[in-house]
């Protein structure tokens, strides 16, 4: 069971610059689950992730329109992706409703409403094979050599 067609998922961020003048300047961005899953990946992209997948869960899930899922081949590597998306979304102005498993190092999940991120270490991801229990749903594999995420495929 989908979302609510009349009910439109997107996110508000308000970004504040005071002026020179001492006026205040407002900037409304508008993103869409489809503009937050595409900086979500891109911010993942600038650590080179191991195998990035896009999953589309717009049409069979209520909590989240897309699981992005990509791997590490160490802790460290892991921490590092987790570090690098949470700053680099932060500065954009979006913020996580939660993030789990930092401590651990094996499975890190970040929570940002409608797109939730799992990095793994490889053989955890492969023991917990997450995208076969959501195997209904619409798949994309970003390629490694992809540097820059600017559309999502038709059925996503």
């Amino acid at each position: 069971m989908g979302r609510e067609e009349t009910k439109p998922s997107y996110w508000i961020i308000r970004l504040i610059e005071l002026a020179v003048e001492g006026g205040i300047l407002i900037k409304e961005i508008l993103l869409d689950s489809k503009g937050l899953v595409l900086e979500c990946v891109n911010a993942a992209l600038d650590r080179k992730p191991g195998d990035l997948v896009i999953l589309s869960l717009k049409d069979i899930s209520s909590f989240a329109d897309y699981f992005v899922i990509c791997s590490g081949n160490s802790d460290r590597q892991i921490e590092g992706l987790a570090s690098h998306i949470g700053q680099k979304l932060k500065i954009a102005g979006i913020f996580p409703l939660g993030i789990e498993g930092g401590r651990s190092g094996s499975w890190i999940l970040m929570d940002y409403g409608d797109v939730i991120i799992h990095i793994f270490y490889e053989p955890i991801r492969e023991f917990y094979d997450i995208e076969s229990l959501w195997s209904d749903a619409p798949r994309m594999s970003i390629d490694q050599s992809v540097q820059k995420l600017t559309t999502l495929n038709d059925d996503m």
